[in-house]
């Protein structure tokens, strides 16, 4: 599929996690998703206000993560900040499941937490994030399968926080296992125009990243040259 940079931008979650991220590097992420009109900025809970001040009466979403980046918080902390996020202007929630319960095979308390978030949701697209690189194949499409079953919109690799991100392996499983109809976001180690397009031809809808400016500035020159 050929990807116009316009085309690519749109699936591009532009992204600020770290912890020293100031208000003034929250207002530059902002700016440089009205430029270059991406589908949203994904921050911190105590910067959703900040993002949703600046960012208000465009079409740049502002995307809030819940239970970051270690999902290991008990389920009803998860869906409270899920509330507050969404009561600051967030509008989209991208949450890290409890990967522990995940791996202890409790299956039913893994879907209630990702169905209390969707709940408290009250209809704005909740995205699972699975840290892929602490799971085997078999854990992925559980996790999978329980966020289908729970009403989530998106599955998504990783937090960028563990120790590996996005591979197209992951997200061909991860495609399989939900089928056509639910988002697959790649997230972690997206840092090039070449490795952003190799993860939407694998089946992406969705890409993280803080690198979301030199992806589609190298696209458009790599274009342009062409």
């Amino acid at each position: 599929m050929h990807w116009s940079p316009r085309d690519l931008a749109r699936h591009i979650d532009h992204t600020l996690l770290k912890p020293e991220a100031r208000a003034a590097d929250i207002a530059r992420l902002c700016a440089e998703a009205l430029e270059h009109r991406f589908w949203s900025v994904c921050v911190h809970g105590s910067r959703v206000a900040q993002a949703a001040a600046l960012l208000e009466g465009s079409e740049v979403q502002v995307a809030a993560v819940v239970g970051f980046p270690l999902g290991a918080m008990d389920g009803d902390a998860k869906r409270y900040e899920t509330e507050v996020a969404i009561d600051l202007g967030a509008q989209e929630i991208d949450m890290v499941l409890n990967i522990g319960r995940l791996k202890d095979g409790d299956d039913r308390a893994v879907f209630r937490e990702i169905r209390d978030v969707v709940e408290a949701a009250q209809g704005i697209w909740v995205k699972v994030i699975l840290e892929t690189c602490l799971l085997t194949d078999d854990e992925k499409l559980r996790a999978c399968s329980l966020a289908v079953e729970a009403g989530a919109r998106f599955v998504k690799t990783s937090t960028g926080f563990g120790s590996g991100g996005a591979t197209v392996e992951d997200l061909r499983l991860m495609r399989q296992a939900v089928g056509p109809s639910l988002g697959v976001k790649a997230s972690g180690g997206i840092r090039d125009t070449a490795t952003a397009l190799a993860m939407l031809e694998a089946g992406a809808n969705r890409l993280g990243t803080s690198a979301g400016v030199a992806i589609v500035t190298g696209h458009a020159a790599a274009a342009a040259a062409y």
